[in-house]
């Protein structure tokens, strides 16, 4: 029985993993077209198609052995889904659409109020550390922004109070510090490819929604 419960779990794995890696393509497809931008005509296929059905895929896979509930599958689904949306968009066009980033907060702060939250639910002081981040993460990175005079935009900021309300403090910062390393050597592989020069704009809202992916994911301590 165990051997078929683990051959049962791979299986919805892989399916979830499928279906996150259908979602990521479309997303990227109409990441192409809306919001309505100057481009002469829709992108094609590239290395962006490819980054956001990678990482919608691995982020779905590992979904089903992170959480078994339903209702915290469902919750964080389409909290994955609301970032996959925004991943494409900001690699396309620099942008984290308000349509998306603004509904998140209130969002997020019902469910961390309802006990609904599948990171925070079970966690001591899981509230407190919700809504602290939900406070210090957007001023911390307006703050650091500032001061190394990054590309931050506002919806950097805006997603970012979502994602602490999601996350909570420990578990945003694991996820960013992790992300942050993991953007600096796909930098390094775009730079040694050509896919980017050294003058071209960085968008920052992937280091955070991979962050988030991995704050999500990670088993708490």
């Amino acid at each position: 029985m165990p051997a078929v419960d683990g051959i049962a779990t791979w299986v919805i794995a892989a399916l979830s993993g499928l279906a996150g890696g259908v979602y990521g393509y479309l997303a990227d497809r109409l990441a192409a077209r809306w919001p309505e931008h100057e481009a002469a005509r829709v992108r094609p296929v590239d290395w962006r198609t490819g980054l956001v059905v990678l990482l919608a895929a691995g982020a779905f896979f590992a979904l089903p052995g992170r959480f078994g509930a339903p209702r915290d599958l469902a919750v964080a689904g389409l909290f994955f889904a609301a970032l996959v949306m925004l991943l494409a968009t900001d690699l396309d066009q620099r942008l984290l659409p308000d349509e998306i980033t603004l509904p998140l907060v209130p969002a997020a702060l019902a469910i961390l109020l309802l006990g609904w939250n599948p990171v925070l639910a079970d966690k001591q002081l899981g509230l407190v550390s919700g809504l602290a981040a939900g406070i210090l993460a957007p001023l911390f990175l307006a703050v650091t922004g500032v001061l190394f005079r990054g590309a931050l935009g506002m919806g950097d900021l805006k997603l970012a109070v979502s994602l602490g309300l999601v996350c909570g403090v420990s578990q945003l910062v694991a996820g960013f510090i992790v992300a942050s390393l993991a953007a600096g050597l796909v930098l390094v592989l775009l730079l040694a490819t050509r896919r980017l020069g050294l003058r071209s704009a960085i968008p920052f809202g992937p280091i955070l929604i991979v962050a988030a992916f991995l704050a999500v994911l990670r088993p708490l301590g």
